[in-house]
């Protein structure tokens, strides 16, 4: 009788990765509320022998709309070979259906155990590829330029902490390396632009059952203005000509009765490109979609309601040669790991947008997540081993 066949150990410091991030998943932190998953952190580096000095938190969650526990998470390291230091980062706020889950490992993924919740593999899986890298640094004694590692908050809300970050702090590093969504050999060289967009209508109530005619209705202009985009080609995938970009109406607050003819009502959208020309043109066309619907619907005197317009930069968007050094050093540490790489531009905004905007090109290197923001979210095995190694490749090697 044949003996079936004996499963090959897996590599210690394989074990290691995935035994870390499985702890990082379990952790709650949705944007604002990341002090535990940060104290984590802390907690990791002090036990590989990181000192107090070296370890450092901003004040970015200061200057968000939101507040926030804690600032972004630094960590400054000398070199002990001489190069040009480089920063290695990922975000580690969730979006708030990530918080409770339970991660398991299910063959080669990792999923969450109840079926109610997201993993957060966006980002803990980033965060964890470049904590696992940095502690091996340390215990193993591996030589390696200046680094600069940075734990970046309340991405998911955007791009806040990169956005704010304390760049004193950062000891100007000449390039970045950002670990986010999707597959391992993915090299995320750009991405778009966004606008965040508010609308407050005001309407005149009135009651809905004896006096409907003296009201204007705030959903009746919003309605309005909404199909006024969807029909004119504003609202949704956007294609002009050559042009592209994109629009959303996404939330939509106000009412308290359904016999009240409803007098408030606040939108939020957005409005993305990126051809900076063409994102401002959308903008203009959702708030003058707004506007014609004031002056469209009105009661039976004549008034009519009104709206207030706020549009505001999120983040610029980006693009990078091909030729850029920092590329250049992603694409080979990709196929030094065994990888095709994949250049790409992303439709999404990353916290690359702000680094590059602030004068340190930054690539966006991929580590295992599917679905994310869902409960299908998966974190595949292999892809995240190979981000551990393609991290690990970066962070020693000299020529960047």
């Amino acid at each position: 009788m044949r003996k079936p066949a004996e499963k090959t150990p897996m590599p210690q410091e394989d074990a290691g990765a995935i035994d870390l991030v499985l702890q990082m998943l379990a952790i709650p932190g949705k944007s604002g509320q990341e002090a535990a998953v940060a104290d984590f952190i802390v907690q990791q580096l002090k036990s590989a022998g990181y000192r107090d000095s070296q370890i450092q938190f901003d004040s970015a969650n200061k200057k968000s709309s939101i507040g926030g526990q804690v600032g972004n998470l630094i960590l400054k390291l000398p070199g002990t070979v001489r190069a040009p230091r480089r920063l290695l980062m990922a975000h580690i706020d969730t979006v708030p259906i990530c918080v409770g889950c339970e991660p398991i490992l299910d063959g080669p993924v990792i999923r969450p155990n109840k079926r109610t919740t997201g993993l957060g593999g966006d980002d803990r899986a980033g965060a964890s590829v470049i904590l696992h890298t940095v502690l091996n640094l340390a215990r193993n004694n591996t030589p390696h330029p200046p680094i600069t590692v940075l734990w970046a908050v309340q991405e998911e809300i955007g791009l806040v902490g990169a956005r704010h970050v304390d760049l004193k702090k950062l000891g100007d590093p000449k390039s970045a390396f950002n670990w986010d969504g999707g597959a391992a050999n993915l090299v995320t060289r750009g991405a778009t632009g966004d606008y965040g967009i508010e609308v407050e209508i005001t309407g005149l109530a009135a009651h809905a059952g004896a006096h409907p005619e003296e009201g204007v209705s705030a959903i009746g202009i919003a309605s309005l203005a909404i199909a006024d985009l969807v029909q004119n080609g504003w609202h949704g995938l956007i294609e002009k000509g050559r042009k592209r970009g994109t629009s959303n109406v996404g939330v939509i607050q106000g009412g308290d009765a359904t016999n009240v003819v409803t007098p408030k009502l606040t939108l939020r959208a957005e409005a993305r490109s990126h051809d900076p020309v063409f994102r401002k043109k959308i903008v203009d066309e959702i708030r003058k979609a707004f506007e014609r619907a004031a002056k469209t619907l009105k009661n039976v005197d004549g008034k009519r309601g009104s709206v207030q317009f706020t549009a505001e930069l999120k983040y610029e968007a980006f693009c990078l040669s091909e030729d850029e050094p920092t590329v250049q050093a992603a694409v080979e540490a990709v196929s030094m790991a065994g990888l095709l790489p994949e250049l790409r531009i992303s439709n999404g905004g990353l916290d690359a947008n702000w680094m590059t905007a602030h004068g340190i090109p930054t690539v966006t290197l991929g580590c295992g997540q599917s679905g994310i923001h869902t409960v299908d979210e998966v974190l595949y095995l292999d892809s995240y081993l190979k981000a551990c190694e393609i991290a690990r490749r970066i962070a020693t090697t000299t020529g960047t």
